[in-house]
């Protein structure tokens, strides 16, 4: 017997990707984990976080999800992708 369930992919960057503008404004670009290719297009406003953080933060952590799409020849393409930003603090040096 089984029971319904959602699976999400997470993806964790601490990058700015390279991007190409496409329809409207949109970003696209992709991300390789260990080898699968992940197909991204987000809306300007998305990918802006992205470019503030890399402008804002000596260091940053990205967390994108979604989920998984259709396949593409290396990987598949991330569905109704969201971004969330984090800045990386450099951890307190402990004193002896």
């Amino acid at each position: 017997m089984t029971i319904a369930a959602k699976m999400e992919v997470v993806l964790k960057i601490s990058e700015l990707p390279e991007s190409e503008t496409v329809e409207n404004g949109w970003q696209y670009f992709e991300i390789d984990s260990d080898g699968i290719i992940v197909s991204i297009t987000v809306k300007p406003k998305i990918f802006k976080k992205l470019t503030q953080a890399a402008e804002n933060y000596p260091q940053w952590v990205a967390a994108i999800t979604g989920k998984m799409g259709e396949s593409t020849e290396n990987g598949f393409k991330l569905e109704n992708p969201a971004i969330q930003v984090f800045e990386k603090k450099p951890k307190a040096e402990k004193s002896a």
